[in-house]
């Protein structure tokens, strides 16, 4: 498909704004124990405790019969989320506000509303952005506001992009390694079907990666539970966005260092770009 054929169509697309979505979903100490084991935790996971950061987004999760999902893995288009025809889809970004933290045991609801969409022409095409925001809510009231930025793309053609310069490592740095067991364990525990994360030869055949690809929540949990340890407290806040592809390919690094506001974080592989950057406050 071409920009012109997906502009003719965004006018459309722009009437799923304002579109809502709730679920729900128990916080259970089951979910907090496997949660814990794939990030090497040793959270407390009795009921009443706070959960482990990050672990809402294994909660609420779209649940869509295989019949349902197109060739990706992904859940057919349309539903919810507007039906983009661009047939790539990847979480680019988003944004958390922790206003205290959910307790293992509770009932967690989500409320979804669709705020934007947006169209752009990127260099292999045309880009289309939803943006979805959610509140994450229990019997004591909100939890968590969040800002989840979706693009979606056409298949890689034109220009190849300039290869970016190697990042540069953090005064404060920890590596972690991003095997296919940690991938398809992230991608059970949030009910995630894309195949790109656990589906080797889909992944190289297909969409032509040279590896699987390590999901973007999975960086952003990493990154926002390593600042947490540097500063032995949760953020208020932990914001993110994905500039470049991570691999299982080769280990990967998490980096921070300090700055006016809190800590500036980012991943990369050795010697290579950075891949997703952040920014935590307190």
């Amino acid at each position: 498909m071409t920009a012109t054929d997906a502009a003719v169509e965004i006018d459309a697309l722009r009437g799923w704004i304002g579109r809502t979505e709730t679920r729900t979903e128990d916080l259970t100490p089951a979910l907090a124990e496997r949660f814990n084991a794939t990030f090497g935790l040793s959270d407390p996971i009795e009921t009443g405790d706070a959960a482990p950061l990050l672990i809402h987004l294994c909660l609420t999760q779209p649940v869509v019969p295989a019949g349902a999902l197109g060739p990706d893995g992904h859940p057919a288009r349309g539903g919810f989320l507007p039906p983009v025809p661009l047939p790539r889809r990847m979480w680019a970004g988003g944004a958390f506000t922790f206003h205290r933290p959910l307790r293992i045991g509770t009932r967690v609801t989500r409320q979804s509303t669709i705020s934007d969409v947006v169209l752009k022409q990127g260099r292999s095409g045309p880009l289309c952005f939803v943006t979805v925001t959610h509140e994450m809510s229990d019997p004591n009231g909100l939890a968590v506001s969040e800002r989840q930025d979706i693009v979606y793309r056409g298949h890689d053609q034109g220009r190849p992009a300039p290869d970016p310069a190697a990042a540069d490592p953090g005064p404060h740095h920890r590596q972690f390694t991003a095997d296919p067991v940690l991938l398809f364990r992230y991608s059970a525990l949030t009910f995630n079907g894309h195949r790109i994360h656990y589906d080797q030869p889909y992944a190289s055949r297909e969409e032509g990666y040279p590896g699987l690809v390590v999901h973007g929540p999975l960086q952003a949990t990493l990154l926002a539970q390593y600042a947490a340890d540097l500063r032995s407290a949760p953020p208020k806040t932990f914001r993110f966005r994905s500039l470049t592809p991570l691999f299982d390919t080769a280990d990967v690094t998490l980096n921070a260092r300090d700055d006016a506001e809190g800590l500036t974080l980012w991943t990369a592989r050795p010697n290579g770009p950075i891949a997703m950057e952040a920014t935590a406050t307190w």
